[in-house]
């Protein structure tokens, strides 16, 4: 079964991760679910943020 990467540097999604792994997020179990990393990463960024100030 495929693992699907996100590349930060080239801003794609790879499959069974073939950059450098300081690049990629991930895995995750589809393609549609790299695709959203970013916004995984901005959107737990802005939990710990809220929990920092409380």
């Amino acid at each position: 079964m495929p693992q699907f990467w996100y590349n930060v540097k080239t801003h794609t999604v790879e499959e069974d991760a073939q950059s450098d792994w300081r690049q990629l997020i991930g895995p995750y179990p589809t393609r549609a679910e790299a695709e959203k990393a970013l916004e995984k990463v901005r959107a737990r960024n802005e939990a710990w943020d809220a929990a920092d100030d409380d």
